[in-house]
């Protein structure tokens, strides 16, 4: 980081930050120096984008150069820490289609998926953001597998699938508050199907026994609860689930033809969970 200090105050002529003049006068340095103001920027400014500056730079000045491809690189990352999030993504896709090949590939497939999943917002946003996140960190799992990116990656993606199940979780509440019990299981039923993994799963199958009670459906109810029971018996929402059973006179357990049986048969032959 010393060089790069040294080097940021060759190029500005002092310490502080760089001046329209000395912008405007960029050719008159090689690409090295101002890559290294770049970093220097990056280090001692408060503004990431001051480092956006000097890269693009580079890029532009020296195309071709290697310091152009390390730039790039940076481009993206610095735009990263500015959350700059569409011109971050914009350097990190130009750096994977120009080097595809190059060790620094996977850091930028990394960053793209960044990109995305630094933007997922509250549950109740729009999911749009989440399925990209998905996408672009399943390309750094399954095309870099021993990067150094891949087990961030992966837990990222848990992060992101489970992000997705509460979102199905938080619109079927809200049918299930309202008594659209048709609907609100519909959405409970793609957590259990689409999202079994997720940590909504327990709660999806309470809700599930709620909805059916209220339906008089007390055989799916009781699959409901027998799944629950034999995945999360410890779960408290098992112990709700219980009571609510044993209210009506009912006990958890496999009981009619449903696609829940479905789910409780594949789970006891150990494809499910």
């Amino acid at each position: 980081m010393m060089a790069a200090v040294v080097a940021g105050m060759t190029l500005a002529g002092c310490s502080g930050s760089s001046s329209d003049a000395e912008r405007r006068n960029l050719d008159r340095f090689t690409a090295e120096q101002i890559y290294k103001r770049g970093e220097y920027e990056l280090e001692n400014s408060r503004k990431p984008e001051d480092a956006v500056f000097y890269f693009s730079e580079v890029e532009r000045l020296y195309p071709y150069s290697e310091w152009a491809k390390r730039a790039l690189i940076m481009q993206a990352y610095s735009n990263h820490r500015a959350k700059n999030y569409e011109e971050a993504r914009g350097a990190a896709q130009r750096f994977i289609d120009t080097y595809p090949g190059d060790e620094d590939a996977a850091y930028a497939q990394y960053l793209l998926a960044l990109s995305y999943y630094d933007q997922i917002d509250e549950v109740g946003r729009d999911q749009g953001l989440t399925f990209q996140a998905l996408s672009s960190l399943r390309t750094v799992i399954e095309e870099y597998p021993d990067s150094e990116y891949a087990r961030s990656a992966i837990l990222k993606f848990d992060l992101a699938f489970d992000h997705l199940a509460a979102k199905e979780m938080e619109i079927g509440r809200y049918y299930l508050k309202r008594g659209h019990y048709a609907a609100s299981i519909n959405r409970f039923r793609v957590v259990v199907e689409e999202f079994q993994t997720t940590t909504q799963t327990p709660e999806a199958l309470l809700r599930l026994v709620e909805a059916y009670l209220a339906l008089g459906l007390n055989d799916e109810a009781q699959t409901a609860g027998a799944i629950l029971g034999h995945n999360f018996q410890s779960s408290p929402f098992y112990d709700d689930a219980y009571r609510q059973l044993r209210g009506r006179g009912l006990s958890p357990e496999a009981s009619g033809d449903s696609w829940l049986t479905n789910v409780y048969r594949q789970m006891i032959q150990g494809r499910w969970l």
